[in-house]
């Protein structure tokens, strides 16, 4: 995202306390070292430099973490965030953008999964995120408070240039922990269940690529920015890949026979997840270039085999 703000003329301060992060990915802009919950470094941060807009990508992520530790995701993607927002509205700040989650949505009733979908989450991860969501209704009708909420579905792919990429500990993700079999780091992939009412009987997921979720983000800042209202919307490719077609594709691309542990299912997987994305496509004209599955995994590969040197 910081690389697409640079490219598009922004000027961009990024905030992170690097529990999750990696100071040596950040491509530019400023870098201020610290909570988005610290209340004095905030005041600071919004005195020292004139902000338009506020992009927040700081949330816990992992959804069996989130059931283990409730507290930790409420007090870090929901208080904290309540800080954030009290120090943007004394300070004027009226733009806000926020990474939300398909986890919102919970046991899909349909799918493609539309923006009016009911939400009811099934894990902490989830709920926080939606607590957020509607606290930012509420402070657009309080205070008059501007934003977008890009509900993602699964994130995946590297930036193209190799330049940087996914960097987890632990890896939860399937396209890098089926990427890290090839490259030696791992002896097999798990696939948790294989008698789901799909194709070939396990999950099927929508993947949108990461440097098209940055272009999204960016078309949200320009429409706030134009005046545009508050707004929801899903990213994702309007399509799914089950768990043995990525596999099957990461064969394709890698050239490694990557071996398979079949493994029983996992608490709270739904069958399938996938977005229906029209409604950014039309009202903010998105056009994702990395749609399709093998390109996403090939700029993934890039990555992760510069990570395995």
């Amino acid at each position: 995202m910081v690389k697409g703000l640079l490219d598009a003329g922004y000027k961009a301060i990024v905030l992170d306390d690097l529990s999750k992060g990696h100071q040596g990915l950040i491509p530019g802009g400023e870098f201020i070292q610290g909570n988005l919950g610290d209340v004095q470094l905030l005041d600071k941060i919004f005195t020292q430099y004139r902000i338009d807009a506020v992009m927040h990508f700081a949330a816990y992520s992992l959804v069996g973490e989130s059931v283990e530790k409730p507290l930790d995701y409420y007090r870090n993607n929901l208080a904290r965030t309540i800080e954030l927002l009290d120090a943007m509205n004394r300070h004027s700040v009226k733009y806000f953008i926020f990474s939300s989650t398909a986890a919102v949505y919970g046991e899909p009733m349909q799918v493609p999964i539309t923006e009016e979908h009911p939400s009811n989450p099934t894990n902490p991860y989830g709920a926080s995120k939606i607590a957020v969501e509607r606290m930012l209704q509420d402070c657009d009708m309080a205070h008059g408070l501007k934003f977008v909420a890009l509900r993602y579905f699964n994130a995946a792919g590297a930036d193209a240039s190799g330049e940087f990429g996914e960097r987890h500990e632990p890896e939860s993700h399937l396209i890098p922990l089926i990427l890290k079999v090839a490259t030696g780091e791992r002896q097999n992939i798990k696939i948790f269940g294989t008698d789901y009412p799909t194709q070939d009987g396990t999950c099927v997921r929508d993947y949108v690529h990461v440097s098209d979720l940055a272009q999204a983000h960016l078309l949200a800042l320009e429409a706030l920015m134009a005046g545009k209202n508050s707004a929801i919307y899903n990213l994702g490719n309007n399509k799914g890949y089950s768990v043995r077609e990525v596999i099957e594709v990461a064969r394709k691309v890698t050239g490694h026979p990557i071996p398979v542990e079949e493994s029983a299912r996992r608490a709270g997987d739904p069958a399938v997840l996938i977005a229906s994305s029209d409604k950014i496509r039309r009202e903010l004209g998105w056009q994702p270039r990395y749609e399709d599955l093998e390109t996403i995994v090939k700029t993934a590969w890039v990555w992760h085999q510069k990570e395995a040197l």
